[in-house]
């Protein structure tokens, strides 16, 4: 597990863009010209028939196919790019924050039995639900035990509050009343009973942070005290917020002429991509997912919501060639495996390349060595 925050733009860097980094995170002037209309949109129908390839469009050096970056792309001065000082200064909370986010990792769970159950408290329970005296289907943990947490966990009525006041051991009943619209009709708007036993109420351990701890579970990342754990945390934190000043700076203060269809088409597929591969993880057809989680009633829908999103990705691959270009920044076979021995701990890429081409490998390497420049380049106020 690598708990280094290291600056990498990885695989699916055009869909981490799309959906995380650029919603919410644009400022500045916008010099881009309004999006021209795509002319075919992409839908599940030709994308669960023809599964899109990562490297469609992408030569073998990771530049976009016959797209001469510069030719779209007014650059913005990409050197000497100054960097306010609250960007790059990281504060002490901060580090905490992160360093407890590490120590979480480690943390344990301890049966509490001895006290009572308070707001906010995880609790492992079982319990059978009766209407009328009659045990109903999903009403009971079957013995099995479940952990919810009181004001967190979702449960019917007000169930979970009460359990408040309760201590383990302990054997109640808790009575509700379904939602009149609760969605099953044997259920909706009765009165239930449920027969409840505490089990116990599960706390979390986070280990203590002493040198021996850091030295025992991360000298393998070079830290060996405290110290050690901070400094590098405090650099990876600066690293990651010039980087991401960076990259609206350039975005921002570049001027895009025009952007070719086709990188706007290639994002579009990668994102629906990205959803279809969340709908399989959860066993649903695309459309039930992009209905029931994502709230699109189709694929036009999600396309429209994310378009600006979309468009922004598009600009920043254009824009971070064009600076390779004009730098002459190529990356070469050597370089994607010093990319993912540093990244991924591994010189074998054999499975992503199967998965993603090794045009799209090369961009993705060609971008972040783009940005290390940058990085290397940047004047920190």
């Amino acid at each position: 597990m690598m708990f280094k925050l290291k600056n990498t733009l990885s695989l699916l860097l055009i869909i981490v863009f799309s959906i995380g980094f650029f919603t919410g995170c644009s400022s500045g002037k916008n010099t881009t010209p309004e999006p021209s209309p795509i002319e075919t949109p992409v839908s599940s129908d030709n994308l669960s028939t023809a599964r899109p390839n990562y490297s469609e469009g992408i030569d073998e050096n990771g530049f976009w196919s016959d797209i001469k970056a510069s030719d779209y792309v007014q650059l913005t001065k990409y050197t000497e790019i100054l960097i306010p000082s609250n960007i790059h200064t990281i504060s002490d909370e901060a580090v905490k924050n992160e360093i407890d986010s590490i120590l979480a990792l480690y943390s344990t769970k301890e049966q509490i039995t001895e006290r009572a159950v308070k707001d906010g408290d995880t609790v492992n329970i079982d319990y059978v639900g009766t209407i009328d005296g009659v045990e109903f289907e999903g009403g009971s943990t079957n013995g099995l035990g479940t952990e919810v947490t009181i004001g967190v966990t979702n449960y019917i009525d007000d169930f979970l509050e009460q359990i408040i006041g309760h201590t383990p051991g302990e054997s109640f009943n808790v009575e509700v009343t379904f939602p009149e619209d609760y969605g099953v009709e044997e259920l909706n708007g009765k009165d239930a009973v449920f027969a409840v036993t505490l089990n116990y109420i599960v706390e979390s351990v986070t280990p203590g942070l002493s040198d021996e701890f850091v030295a025992e579970k991360f000298s393998a990342y070079g830290w060996n005290t405290i110290s050690d754990m901070e400094t590098s945390i405090r650099e990876d934190l600066k690293n990651n917020a010039v980087s991401n000043y960076i990259q609206n700076y350039i975005i921002d203060n570049s001027i895009i002429k025009s952007l070719p269809e086709n990188l706007i088409k290639h994002q579009e597929k990668l994102l629906l991509l990205y959803f279809q591969s969340n709908a399989s993880s959860y066993n649903m057809e695309f459309n039930d997912f992009l209905n029931n989680f994502l709230g699109f009633t189709d694929t036009d829908k999600l396309l429209q919501f994310y378009a600006d999103s979309n468009r922004r990705a598009a600009e920043f691959s254009l824009i971070i060639q064009a600076i390779a270009e004009d730098a002459n920044i190529t990356v070469s076979d050597n370089d994607v495996v010093e990319y993912f021995k540093y990244y991924y701990g591994t010189d074998d890429y054999s499975m992503y390349k199967e998965i993603y081409g090794m045009p799209y490998i090369k961009q993705t390497v060609l971008s972040q060595a783009v940005m290390d420049y940058l990085l290397k380049n940047a004047v920190l106020a």
